[in-house]
């Protein structure tokens, strides 16, 4: 029987320049088809514009269960350009183990701590690598990488990465254009380190097959090559696959893992899948799976969580640059809450109830997003109250294909590359799809968002014991017609409900069901009174008898909801 091979996946990420690339070529024994800066504008400029993939073979370390077997660290090395973030999280969705890649002559970079938000979202273990030490003068050298290695602990104490471990390497001593012949410092220290930290990741090969494609090219008289990373299910010789991007199912002919034919590959493993001729220019990366399993959607909820180093407020109607599956899209977010009595209830993982009602918010609600005023106000009462999961709505600018409960994230890339500021913004599970291109007629209107409007108005003055006239609710223009019915309530205590307009001039006439209390009566009569005799008496007495007035108007106010979505903008009272 063949020995067994544990197959993980370990990222390389960090900052451009950071020396991920050379770092994979010294771990790394076998070169995958996409590895090492395949693209010339790549290799012209010596930085990765893909993600490149090879491995690196070792013995299975106990932890991992009995031998005789391999464990294969399959290295794909991230981008550090900005502008390519879209690969970066692209791959953080197949990685098992992140190597953070640190220039110990710069420390902590821009993109560095992009990366290490993309590792807490998409990934359980991390290794902080510490590259270059080559550059720091020899009886200099142990004292820098001590200094680095503390603030590094430093920067990760808050993270679910604190304690990790930290090896200080030089993968390339002399840099590119050294000789080959330079031996890397530190490597075989990482390797135990790597197989230290490997752990059984849990695969899955039940469910819908789906591959992430990150390389296609053609063998004459073979067929067409996809190489990618399973992220779910498993794949079989003579299985059909489909490609989504290109509406076409084939036939797989025959499939390899690193240069060995093999019949079966399941989640997690790293597989070239060979299927019947197809043009490889149409498909460079994307996903190809069991057919009819992926959808296409239009729009979609997500729960989410905004990214703690996002500056600014995540406003409702803004634009994001939404990745979703391994695709990046601009999209709208509409976001919104639990309705405020049920902030502390516990949700369910993963689900969403349209049965509920939810409130809008023109903001995701996080302690910085609360105003000042707010917070004053807070400060007095306690403790400011936020609820235990939000939602938003998405709404991409051109439709995307994915998987369900998905991982999503929202970032802003267009803001400056060399600004040092966090541009991922949120992160999420995408809950609900929309595949109907009509979405907002046939699915919107199920959502049940609402919105709590409140009008304030004051009393006028008093017809009889059940009635009043009020004033300052409404516009002159407003049709009060529609809002006939509704419930108010008096400032002094009294339910009210709306009976018709009164005049042309926006005024209003009040039912009173129980009738006036005499209190209310004498403040109102009085208030009138004054208002009459301060138009005949000295203006003294008019200014006086207006502070009394102000001072004690009788108010109205009305209280609704209406659903964001609702096509006959029903008002409701509860």
């Amino acid at each position: 029987m063949a020995a067994r091979v544990l197959n993980v996946n370990v990222g390389v990420l960090g900052h451009i320049d950071s020396g991920k690339t050379a770092l994979a070529r010294a771990l790394s024994t076998t070169g995958s088809t996409a590895a090492f800066d395949r693209a010339p504008q790549s290799r012209a400029r010596g930085i990765t514009l893909d993600l490149g993939f090879s491995c690196l073979r070792t013995e299975l370390p106990p932890q991992l269960g009995p031998g005789p077997g391999e464990l294969q660290l399959t290295l794909v090395d991230c981008p550090g350009h900005a502008s390519l973030i879209r690969t970066i999280i692209g791959g953080a969705q197949i990685i098992d183990l992140m190597m953070l890649v640190i220039d110990v002559t710069k420390g902590m970079q821009t993109q560095s701590a992009e990366c290490l938000v993309i590792g807490q979202i998409a990934c359980q273990k991390m290794v902080v690598v510490l590259n270059k030490i080559d550059l720091l003068p020899e009886g200099k050298r142990q004292s820098a990488i001590e200094k680095m290695t503390k603030k590094m602990q430093k920067t990760l104490e808050n993270t679910k990465f604190s304690g990790c471990p930290i090896v200080a390497v030089a993968a390339k001593p002399g840099g590119p254009e050294a000789p080959e012949s330079e031996n890397p410092l530190g490597i075989s220290e990482l390797i135990e380190v790597l197989k230290s930290q490997a752990y059984l990741p849990s695969r899955d090969p039940s469910g819908h097959f789906l591959m992430a494609v990150d390389h296609c090219f053609s063998i004459k008289g073979q067929g067409t090559v996809m190489t990618g990373t399973i992220l779910s299910g498993s794949v079989s010789l003579g299985d059909n696959v489909e490609i989504p991007a290109l509406k076409v199912t084939k036939k797989v002919k025959s499939m390899q893992m690193f240069h060995t034919p093999v019949t079966y590959a399941m989640q997690g493993d790293r597989v070239g899948v060979c299927v019947t001729q197809f043009d490889p220019r149409l498909l460079e990366r994307g996903l190809i799976c069991t057919p009819d399993s992926l959808h296409t959607i239009h729009a979609a909820i997500i729960s989410l969580k905004k990214i703690q180093y996002f500056r600014g407020t995540l406003q409702t109607k803004a634009k994001f640059h939404i990745t979703v599956g391994h695709e990046t899209v601009m999209g709208r977010v509409m976001f919104f809450s639990p309705a405020p009595a049920n902030f502390n209830e516990e949700i369910q993982e993963n689900v969403f109830d349209f049965e509920k009602d939810y409130l809008y918010q023109e903001q995701y609600l996080s302690k910085d997003s609360v105003s000042s005023e707010e917070s004053k106000e807070n400060d007095q009462a306690g403790e400011v109250q936020l609820p235990k999961q939000q939602w938003a709505l998405l709404e991409f600018e051109k439709p995307v294909t994915c998987p369900k409960l998905c991982l999503v994230i929202g970032s802003k890339l267009d803001t400056d590359i060399h600004a040092n500021t966090c541009r991922l913004a949120f992160h999420g599970v995408l809950l609900q799809g929309m595949e109907d291109k009509n979405y907002t007629e046939t699915f919107l209107p199920k959502l049940k968002v609402y919105k709590q409007k409140h009008k304030e108005g004051q009393v006028e003055r008093v017809m009889d014991d059940y009635s009043v006239i009020g004033r300052s609710l409404f516009k002159k223009e407003t049709n009060i017609q529609i809002f006939v019915g509704l419930k108010v309530k008096l400032s002094t205590g009294e339910d009210g409900i709306i009976d018709g307009g009164f005049g042309q001039s926006g005024k209003f006439k009040i039912r009173i069901p129980d009738g006036l209390k005499p209190d209310t009566k004498m403040l109102l009569t009085a208030a009138s009174k004054k208002k009459s005799k301060g138009g005949k008496g000295d203006t003294n007495k008019e200014d006086e008898s207006s502070k009394n007035d102000s001072a004690q108007p009788v108010t109205i106010s009305l209280i609704f909801k209406r659903y964001v979505f609702d096509t006959q903008k029903k008002m409701i009272q509860s």
